[in-house]
């Protein structure tokens, strides 16, 4: 596992402090089990009253750089909230699966405040949700690195605190 190669595509930057620093943690933590790399990719700037088509334009623009950042042996997970809700269990055996059927490299995806557009979401072989709550993007990025760091505790069968 080792080998494996794990990528967290975000739309936006991320500006709070403290957010920085849990996924720093979280990062470092995971160097031992896992390659990741945080991709960072700008937002479009969208005013609050959009009219539908603009919001869709958005998405597009935001969608064809995250597309452009996947390469074609990647298996993509993409964060929606009508996505499969898993337990921190599953994830972790999701990972082993697919590490047994021989996929290296592993994206997460996590769209910009108005969502992933169509593309992306076709692209997407599993889309996860994490709760029916809708939480800020970048705290969502925190979330969803501590769970890919206690899936790899779980499949090492390693302590950690529940």
């Amino acid at each position: 596992m080792e080998n494996m190669k794990i990528s967290l595509i975000t739309v936006g930057k991320l500006k709070e402090k403290y957010l920085k620093q849990g996924i720093a943690e979280y990062t470092k933590r995971l160097g031992p089990y896992t390659n990741i790399e945080i991709v960072e990719l700008p937002d479009e700037k969208a005013p609050e009253n959009l009219s539908a088509a603009e919001e869709e334009e958005v998405k597009r623009k935001e969608g064809q750089r995250i597309l452009n950042k996947i390469s074609t042996d990647t298996y993509v997970f993409t964060l929606e909230i009508k996505g499969k809700q898993l337990t921190s269990e599953q994830l972790s055996q999701k990972i082993d699966e697919l590490t047994t059927y021989g996929k290296s490299k592993i994206a997460f995806v996590i769209g910009g405040s108005l969502g992933l557009s169509e593309e992306v979401m076709e692209r997407s072989d599993m889309a996860l949700s994490f709760s029916k709550m809708t939480f800020p993007h970048q705290l969502m990025r925190l979330i969803l690195l501590e769970q890919v760091y206690r899936a790899f505790k779980i499949l090492r069968n390693e302590p950690y605190h529940k």
